[in-house]
């Protein structure tokens, strides 16, 4: 069997990430001069809480290297073969530091680490696919290659409620050009080869900016894979979320359809009320 391991970045609801036995490795986050393992020691309401009192945004880090190796060590000592998914390199060094622990332990030929080019559920997509293909007796080289197909079909966006967030923490640099009194607006956040950027502006209340955004992903959602879609959001009033699922639900397409809260990482860099539909294209 092949073990699937992620990091918390990948934004898995807990149904799937125990039914497909994914290990999730914690990255961390910063308040201040406290650090904090991401979804073990610390929850994105109580790092927005911080923000609030603090006026300033988190930062976040990616694992260290003894620290994977660690986890490595343990894996590879259970496991016949691993594969490891991360958050996109240009965003992280997360992946770089998986390989090059690989190396340092000897295990290339049990281990494969993939850079997702996503973030949030766009990874936990890509290591719900490789699971299913382990599951159906798949090997890694043969796993790996369809995943690397696949990154090509997600379709992962998002719209923000503030520009705050992703603006001090600088990991979108399209949003530079939009600070200012502009800080209202509600810009939709596409991921393309593992960079984000800003494609649309939504202006008015963050609760019709969401549904003018899912809307307008009708066409391409009818086009997507029946499999699942994802409903990922960083703290959103729960009326938008049952008016995003029920619009979901309502077009009769997906045979799966799951509601994810994006973690600690993902939360500290986009903010509170930020959503997106995330899928595969055929």
């Amino acid at each position: 069997m092949i073990k699937i391991v992620s990091d918390s970045t990948c934004d898995l609801p807990q149904v799937l990430i125990e039914k497909y036995n994914i290990q999730i490795v914690p990255l961390h986050i910063m308040l201040g001069d406290k650090e904090y393992l991401d979804g073990v020691e610390i929850s994105p309401d109580e790092i927005y809480a911080w923000a609030d009192a603090n006026e300033d945004t988190p930062k976040t880090s990616a694992i260290g290297f003894e620290e994977a190796s660690n986890v490595m060590t343990q894996i590879v000592g259970t496991e016949d073969e691993v594969i490891i998914f991360t958050i996109s390199g240009k965003m992280s060094t997360t992946a770089n530091v998986f390989r090059m622990v690989a190396e340092d332990l000897g295990v290339e030929d049990k281990v494969s680490v993939i850079d997702s080019e996503n973030l949030s559920t766009g990874v936990g997509i890509l290591a719900v696919e490789a699971a299913e293909m382990s599951l159906e007796g798949k090997s890694r080289e043969e796993i790996c290659q369809r995943i690397e197909k696949l990154k090509e079909k997600e379709k992962v966006s998002f719209v923000v409620d503030s520009l705050t967030f992703l603006h001090r923490g600088g990991r979108c640099s399209s949003v530079a050009s939009l600070a200012g009194g502009v800080l209202k607006l509600h810009p939709r956040i596409v991921v393309s080869e593992g960079s984000m950027s800003v494609d649309k502006k939504y202006r008015g209340k963050i609760e019709k900016a969401i549904l003018d955004y899912v809307r307008e992903l009708e066409d391409s959602l009818k086009e997507a894979d029946r499999k699942r879609v994802f409903i990922t959001h960083s703290g959103c009033k729960q009326e938008i979320i049952d008016e995003v699922y029920g619009y979901l639900k309502e077009m009769n397409h997906f045979n799966e359809i799951y509601v994810s809260r994006a973690g600690g990482v993902i939360s500290s860099h986009c903010g509170p009320s930020t959503l997106g539909v995330l899928y595969l294209e055929k």
